[in-house]
């Protein structure tokens, strides 16, 4: 099976030795997106609910580098380094995902990348 790396400038660059997605064929991986500008670097401003935004985006131009979209998404995680922060992040999440929304997996973490306030990735298959 090969594995061919995805990468688009519409996401931030991968900040150490990984890619922002593999794709293997019927599945992609998708690296975690955090919510860094992709042309700065730098975290947006807004908090929490800011932050889940412009990872979601991050994700979503991952995606569609692939030829995928969010309706293609089977399984995501969302890394919270506050578990408090879990309805705000999940109402952004809700406007991003269509009906039926993937299986997920939240959880509390001691630290994400750079500081970030919340982490999110995906699998997606190719129909």
């Amino acid at each position: 099976m090969s594995r061919t790396a995805v990468a688009t400038g519409l996401a931030p660059a991968a900040i150490g030795p990984y890619s922002q997605a593999i794709d293997v064929g019927c599945l992609l991986f998708c690296s975690g997106q955090l919510g860094l500008d992709p042309a700065s670097g730098d975290f947006v401003e807004g908090g929490v609910g800011a932050q889940a935004e412009r990872a979601m985006e991050n994700l979503g131009a991952v995606l569609e580098a692939a030829g995928l979209s969010f309706a293609d998404v089977v399984k995501t995680t969302i890394f919270l380094a506050d578990m408090a922060d879990f309805p705000t992040v999940n109402a952004v999440y809700a406007r991003f995902m269509p009906e039926p929304p993937p299986a997920r997996s939240t959880v509390q973490v001691a630290a994400l990348p750079k500081g970030g306030l919340v982490e999110i990735e995906a699998i997606a298959r190719r129909a």
